[in-house]
């Protein structure tokens, strides 16, 4: 049995990658949702899936600065301001299939940090081509309805985007001029 196996047959062992997300509002109240990438090993496996900006958090940096960073490196976005956040970690787990495959076997899912931000930018400035050093996340992007959001992700994160949604998707209105 090699070692990947041995963590795909004893996923309860592996901890959760911490991560950050970011629920992007603009001033219609939208939330921008990007297209995944179809990359072979990626945590979401095939299918036709769309996410808010998410990614994890580099070692000893603040939830807040992790999802500034990542709100950039996935969509170029830097015209936006933090306004609310969950009031706690969500955890999800990843389908027993894409255990020991996902982010190089290490995690059993991942456990995040959600952050609503407004965006105070123009369509102009987003740019999924990611910057220098980064690939690529999403292949398309668009503004949705907050009641949306779950059934545009993946089934197994849907719990974590249905406590994303009632926890701060009360900002998905139009912004105050």
């Amino acid at each position: 049995m090699t070692a990947t196996d041995d963590r795909t047959a004893n996923p309860g062992q592996l901890g959760y990658r911490p991560c950050v997300g970011i629920m992007l509002f603009n001033r219609d109240g939208l939330v921008w949702v990007g297209q995944r990438a179809d990359t072979p090993g990626d945590a979401e496996g095939k299918g036709d899936w769309w996410q808010m900006p998410q990614g994890g958090l580099d070692e000893g940096e603040n939830p807040r600065t992790a999802a500034m960073r990542e709100l950039y490196e996935e969509t170029s976005v830097h015209s936006a301001v933090l306004i609310d956040e969950t009031s706690g970690w969500l955890t999800y787990d990843l389908p027993p299939e894409l255990i020991g495959v996902a982010w190089g076997g290490k995690y059993r899912g991942q456990k995040q940090k959600w952050f609503a931000a407004r965006f105070n930018g123009d369509d102009s400035e987003i740019d999924i081509t990611a910057p220098p050093g980064h690939e690529p996340e999403f292949i398309a992007w668009k503004w949705a309805p907050v009641d949306d959001l779950v059934r545009l992700i993946v089934p197994f994160k849907r719990t974590v985007y249905e406590t994303v949604v009632a926890e701060i998707g009360h900002h998905a209105r139009p912004a105050e001029t």
